[in-house]
């Protein structure tokens, strides 16, 4: 794993999770050592990300990051163009939920910035290891989605619209 790729893992990581992450358990989780934790700690809070270091590890106050939810509808078969669309310019599939009759919201988190973990998920949901939240709601789902700017959501708004990806009511 790159540098570049392990620091937006990272990020993601401390942006889900509300208690602190320690350097050990993040080194662990990265095959890396502490100083290359601690650097990419420093890298990030130079790129906007507030990242505190407290006692029991890292935890994350805010993101220079914009999010944006969009309501989508699409085909099983075109979720594989969806992501990479979103990916491409320059997004963060931070996660998909669903509104159900009974269960009410149903959230999975994804974290998908990159076409190899495009690549991963779609080979989870072909090889018949799961099936997508979607299923459940005809088509209907929502994502929330990371990127640089407002901007590139924009961009990424667009983008949905242009292969009619966007559900109307959104």
């Amino acid at each position: 794993m790159k540098a570049e790729e392990r620091r937006k893992e990272i990020a993601n990581l401390l942006t889900k999770r509300k208690e602190a992450v320690s350097g050990k358990e993040l080194s662990s989780l990265f095959g890396v050592s502490r100083q290359i934790i601690v650097q990419d700690i420093s890298v990030l809070k130079a790129s906007g990300y507030e990242i505190l270091s407290t006692h029991n590890g890292y935890v994350i106050n805010s993101t220079p990051l914009a999010e944006r939810v969009f309501k989508v509808y699409h085909t099983g078969e075109q979720t594989e163009d969806e992501l990479k669309l979103i990916v491409d310019l320059g997004g963060t599939v931070v996660d998909v939920f669903v509104w159900h009759k009974v269960y009410g919201r149903i959230v999975a988190d994804l974290n998908i910035f990159s076409r190899l973990h495009i690549a991963q998920f779609i080979e989870g949901v072909r090889s018949g290891k799961s099936v997508e939240l979607m299923s459940i709601t005809g088509g209907y789902h929502y994502h929330t989605v990371r990127a640089e700017s407002e901007e590139a959501l924009d961009r990424i708004e667009e983008a949905l619209k242009s292969r009619n990806y966007i559900a109307s009511g959104n």
